[in-house]
């Protein structure tokens, strides 16, 4: 009877407490106390905890354990709620464990490891030749250094187009071993539609992709803009629309006017993110280097598209300090006493001079008591 009066207690300060009148945290905090106080127990810090996450709204909260970082995750629900509120989504390529960090940092909503690594990265002409192994190890670096952005991974040329069984077990791959959240596939065909549905009805998060599709310039003849016309208009907007039937989360829309850009996106009731495509999207999407200014190489400056926005000079910054330090390599300037951090005690440094003297290796003998004349200015 006790323990079942208890209870009934328990349940009617539960029930008197609301989100609405002191706020959700200080309501888990407050039943914690009163359910230590019922049942005639301490309220320790652990059974707070415990407390907080059974009485928690958030399912992360109740299914997963552990810490989280100080910004929520961006999530499909997250980025949704974005879209929905008309708030403007920011996405960026990363490639490597540097350059995730970097987009962690600055809050962008959408990390995209591109197959874009190709032309960036490994210095191909174009997004063709790189693999499905070389784009999971650029995945698992990403994955490794961005915590807090939503995280799709390029499906590469070859890698998806033979089937849907093929194209599943690959972007399985892309989640498994790269840690992704989500693939991106080209193209609104009929085939890539039913891929695009058959990897959302296994489970896999898909962003969809219109307008140029860098995979197709063998058919395409080149990257070229498309929509200019009439019939390619209707046909990018259709396949947008057909690609969110299949079950598309977003969809990116490449190089195409600003007019049929906005008709997509008023087409459709899912994000979409324009590169090249003007400023009626959702979104924008940026490849890291170009963003940068990053490389001065004129392979690269061949193949930056006439649509990026430079918001920074970081190639003439890193030659920069490369020739310095070059320089300084070559007068001696570097390392100096400055960055030498490293000593031998004395007793230890003339121990090794007796040694190597012993061993008749002289000039190594007379270089180790050269270093303290060194240290105090000398040559």
């Amino acid at each position: 009877m006790a323990l079942r009066r208890a209870a009934q207690r328990l349940h009617g300060v539960a029930a008197s407490i609301t989100r609405r009148e002191i706020g959700s945290e200080t309501a888990r905090i407050a039943f914690a106390s009163h359910r230590g106080a019922a049942l005639g127990a301490p309220s320790s810090p652990s059974s707070q905890q415990q407390c907080r996450r059974a009485m928690s709204h958030r399912p992360e909260d109740s299914v997963y354990g552990g810490p989280r970082p100080a910004e929520p995750r961006m999530t499909l629900k997250r980025l949704r709620a974005k879209y929905d509120n008309g708030e403007r989504i920011s996405v960026v390529t990363a490639y490597d464990y540097p350059s995730a960090v970097h987009v962690d940092s600055a809050g962008i909503d959408v990390a995209l490891v591109g197959d874009s690594a190709a032309m960036v990265v490994h210095g191909h002409d174009t997004t063709l030749p790189i693999t499905l192994d070389e784009m999971l190890s650029h995945c698992k670096a990403v994955s490794r250094g961005a915590s807090r952005p939503l995280l799709v991974g390029d499906l590469p040329f070859g890698s998806y187009e033979q089937s849907t069984a093929q194209a599943i077990e690959a972007a399985t791959r892309m989640l498994k071993e790269g840690g992704m959240d989500a693939v991106k596939l080209e193209g609104g065909s009929p085939s890539r539609v039913k891929t695009a549905k058959a990897l959302v009805d296994s489970g896999i998060a898909v962003m969809g992709h219109v307008g140029l599709t860098p995979q197709s310039i063998s058919v395409l003849g080149g990257f070229r803009p498309q929509g200019r016309s009439f019939e390619t208009a209707a046909q990018v907007v259709e396949r947008a629309m057909e690609l969110e039937r299949a079950g598309c989360f977003a969809i990116v829309i490449e190089c195409v006017p600003r007019t049929v850009a906005a008709a997509v996106t008023a087409a459709t009731s899912v994000p979409t993110i324009g590169i090249g495509a003007g400023d009626a999207t959702s979104g924008q999407v940026l490849v890291y280097h170009d963003l940068l200014g990053m490389m001065q190489h004129p392979h690269h400056a061949k193949v930056t598209p006439k649509f990026c926005k430079q918001y920074a000079n970081v190639g003439e910054v890193i030659t920069g300090a490369l020739e310095r330090f070059k320089d300084e390599v070559s007068t001696g300037e570097f390392p100096g006493m400055s960055y030498s951090p490293y000593r031998v005690s004395d007793e230890d440094s003339n121990r090794l001079v007796r040694l190597l003297e012993q061993k008749g290796l002289d000039a190594a003998a007379e270089a180790v008591l050269d270093c303290p004349y060194r240290e105090d200015g000398g040559k």
